[in-house]
């Protein structure tokens, strides 16, 4: 599939706190500081048939996900302001947003690096690369949603 207008949008949208948002879905945080990684993110939730909000550092992701308050977050932890492990710190601080599922993506494939993830408060681990299938479960489970139709 092509998206050529993702690039333009997400750059255009890093002025508006680094979102970006299509129709009326279940709304998904994508959070990596990689542009080619987060665009590949985006496209498998716009297949999963979720809306999506892009970000990348976690300063913006912040930012988004209190004045979006979306339904899932998918979290890259290396992140070049604050790592993913302080975003999820202050993510369950926050009453509003504490109930968010948070789902790390990463490059962190330890498993002392998996523990603290988990024990940080994230809902479920994928290393990178991930299974799309893998990720399609997990966003199913967290979300209760189900009309995906995509075949992997």
């Amino acid at each position: 599939m092509n998206y050529p207008n993702w690039t333009q949008a997400l750059e255009s949208s890093s002025l508006n706190n680094g979102q970006w948002a299509i129709n009326n879905r279940p709304l998904v945080l994508a959070v990596d500081d990689n542009r080619d990684n987060l665009e590949l993110l985006t496209q498998i939730l716009d297949l999963f048939g979720c809306e999506f909000i892009g970000a990348v550092d976690g300063y913006s992701a912040l930012a988004t996900a209190a004045d979006r308050s979306p339904d899932l977050i998918v979290l890259d932890i290396c992140l070049p302001d604050i790592d993913g492990i302080e975003f999820v710190k202050r993510i369950k601080q926050n009453p509003e947003l504490a109930n968010i599922p948070i789902v790390a993506v990463t490059a962190l494939a330890k498993t002392e690096d998996r523990d603290r993830i988990l024990q940080a408060g994230c809902v479920a681990y994928l290393s990178k690369p991930f299974n799309i299938k893998d990720l399609e479960t997990i966003i199913r489970h967290h979300l209760n949603y189900q009309p995906f139709l995509v075949e992997f």
